[in-house]
């Protein structure tokens, strides 16, 4: 028999080797796609999902406003808030879960809808509400109460502006970014020479930055300095006064900046009416009531 005639069971081996092989790839490239677009899907749902949350974070805003406006709600309305919030609380805990159906996006976007008309009918009941309140403090009854009412408010809100102008004064106060100290004479042609012995030294120059604060006020502002000598007492006149962190104090020396918020470096000289002594000076900072930073200098 001719070695090169291939049997028929053998040829159609190889026929379905090839059919396999054939399937095999086209299951793969199967499988490729589907993951591709598995994929993709994924992306839009997630996109979906953050649309959804943000959604719902805007209802639960618009219900804070109204319940901020502090009414007295009738128990339908309290209710009716009451349901809104569950349903998101429901929607928020739905939008936590890894993966959501096509199905399951539609529902949450259905109840979101659901949810803004009632938002919309809430707060036209509020402004209802409101004008009804208006009407009825033009009785005498109501009056009283009205009065009783606007009293506490009052109250409290001085109170929350009080806490609001401590926070809004310890925000925008001015503090040291960086700050040294030199000490030098001045030569009879006017040329200052900086200094490390206390014998040499004539006066103090405190350079300092201020740390970057939008909130500050853009403005001039006092800076006052109290200098310590290294047996901690305050060198200061009587009569140079001031106020910061609630006492009143004595300063050495004070001066005008402008301030900018454009990292500017300051420069406050200061003339010792004493002579100066070994050891180390201690000058601290203070401006708009509160303490900017210290600084210090060893002179030997």
């Amino acid at each position: 028999m001719d070695p090169k005639i291939v049997n028929k069971g053998d040829r159609n081996k190889i026929y379905l080797l090839i059919i396999v092989i054939a399937a095999l790839i086209g299951t793969n490239a199967y499988l490729f796609f589907k993951d591709k677009q598995q994929n993709k899907r994924f992306v839009t749902v997630s996109t979906e999902k953050d649309k959804l949350r943000l959604e719902v974070e805007k209802i639960e805003v618009e219900l804070d406003k109204a319940n901020a406006l502090n009414l007295n709600l009738n128990e339908k309305l309290i209710q009716s808030e009451k349901l809104a919030r569950e349903k998101i609380a429901e929607l928020k805990i739905a939008l936590q879960k890894g993966q959501m159906t096509q199905e399951q996006l539609d529902k949450a976007y259905a109840q979101i809808n659901e949810l803004k008309s009632f938002v919309k009918n809430y707060n036209d009941q509020i402004i209802q509400l409101q004008k009804d309140n208006l009407f009825l403090k033009n009785s005498r009854d109501s009056l009283a109460n009205a009065v009783k009412n606007i009293s506490n408010k009052a109250s409290n809100l001085e109170d929350e502006n009080s806490n609001l102008n401590v926070k809004v004064k310890a925000a925008s106060a001015l503090k040291l970014q960086n700050a040294e100290i030199i000490a030098f004479r001045t030569k009879s042609s006017g040329r200052k020479v900086e200094v490390t012995k206390s014998s040499t030294a004539e006066k103090l120059s405190v350079r300092f930055n201020i740390i970057p604060n939008e909130l500050a006020n853009k403005a001039h502002h006092n800076i006052y300095l109290r200098v310590f000598d290294p047996a901690g007492n305050l060198i200061a006149d009587e009569e140079n006064r001031f106020e910061a962190d609630g006492q009143e104090m004595q300063f050495s020396h004070s001066i005008y900046i402008n301030y900018n918020n454009d990292e500017s470096t300051y420069v406050i000289d200061w003339k010792n009416p004493n002579p100066f002594i070994k050891g180390i000076y201690t000058v601290i900072l203070y401006t708009d009531g509160s303490t900017m930073g210290k600084a210090q200098i060893d002179l030997r």
